[in-house]
C-alpha cells in the first residue's frame, strides 16, 4: 500500500519558495535512494518553475529530469519526470505532489510526498488531502521542519 508523507513548512515560510526548495530536496533524496520520481504539477507555469529550480537549487548539483507531456518519451527515461499528465508505468517509486488536490494516479506509487506550505490556503488544502488519505486507510507520516531546516517526525495523534 502507498505510504504518504507530509512535510510541514513553518507558517512564516514564503509559500512558493519554501515549497519549491523542499520539493527539490525531496526529489534529490528520492533519486539518491534509487527511486523513479514523478513530480505532479497542476499547471505548465509551475512545471516550468520546478524545472528551473532543479537546475539551480544547489551549487554543483544536477538532477537529471525531463518534462512529461502525455506523449511517448524516448528510452532511457530520466529518473525524474515533471508533469500533470498520467505518468508512465516506469515511474511508480515516488510521487511529489506540488498541487493542492490529490492526484488521481497517487495509488500507483510506493510513496507520495506532500508538501504543506506556510500560507493559510496551502495549509487548508493540505488538511483536506490528509483527511482524504486517512479516511481511506493509507499509512501517513508527518514531518515538521525545524529552525535549522531539518525535519522531525511528528508523533501520531
Amino acid at each position: 500500500m502507498t505510504r504518504i508523507d507530509f512535510y510541514i513548512l513553518p507558517e512564516n515560510a514564503a509559500a512558493a519558495e519554501g515549497a519549491m526548495l523542499t520539493a527539490c530536496k525531496l526529489c534529490d533524496k528520492a533519486v539518491q535512494a534509487g527511486l523513479m520520481v514523478y513530480v505532479h504539477t497542476p499547471d505548465p507555469g509551475l512545471a516550468d518553475s520546478f524545472d528551473t529550480a532543479l537546475w539551480s537549487f544547489r551549487q554543483g548539483s544536477f538532477i537529471a529530469h525531463e518534462r512529461h507531456r502525455d506523449q511517448p518519451l524516448e528510452a532511457p527515461l530520466p529518473q525524474v519526470l515533471i508533469g500533470s499528465d498520467e505518468p508512465p508505468a516506469s515511474h511508480h517509486g515516488a510521487l511529489i505532489n506540488l498541487g493542492l488536490e490529490v492526484p488521481e494516479c497517487f495509488s500507483r506509487f510506493e510513496r507520495v510526498l506532500e508538501i504543506v506550505a506556510g500560507d493559510p490556503v496551502g495549509r487548508n488544502k493540505s488538511r483536506e488531502r490528509f483527511k482524504f488519505y486517512r479516511d481511506r486507510g493509507y499509512e501517513l507520516k508527518t514531518y515538521e521542519q525545524n529552525g535549522s531546516g531539518g525535519w522531525r517526525l511528528r508523533a501520531a495523534k
